[in-house]
């Protein structure tokens, strides 16, 4: 009898996350519709103040951001599941533990190593 492969529940996991981000991300920039029309028709509201606009340019970038950084960590971690290194930190090499895993399957790094970059400077970190 064989064993269940337990990367595959973390690649199933893994897509269902970046079907999820991906669909949340058509929806908030009005689907198929280019993204500068919808920016567009988005800030052209004469009664908001420059600061208001201002204000929501910078937050909708940062979540942008924020989406783009998360599918390419998904990307990362399913590539790590193709070559058979998910689940080893991608700095030390060391096992990265399951608990941390679960909460977070595309974690790259064990917590050690997590914590260590988190304390460099923005500009520094990988």
């Amino acid at each position: 009898m064989t064993q269940p492969d337990p990367t595959n529940d973390y690649r199933q996991r893994l897509l269902a996350e970046r079907a999820e981000l991906v669909t949340l991300i058509s929806e908030q920039r009005g689907g198929l519709r280019p993204r500068a029309e919808v920016a567009e028709e988005h800030f052209a509201h004469p009664e908001d103040s420059s600061v208001q606009v201002s204000t929501e340019r910078d937050l909708e970038f940062s979540l942008n951001e924020r989406e783009t950084a998360e599918l390419v960590a998904i990307a990362a971690a399913l590539e790590r599941l193709d070559l058979g290194t998910y689940g080893q930190c991608t700095d030390c090499g060391g096992a990265i533990a399951s608990l941390r895993l679960q909460a977070l399957p595309e974690a790259a790094r064990c917590i050690a190593c997590q914590e260590r970059a988190e304390q460099l400077p923005p500009f520094a970190r990988a």
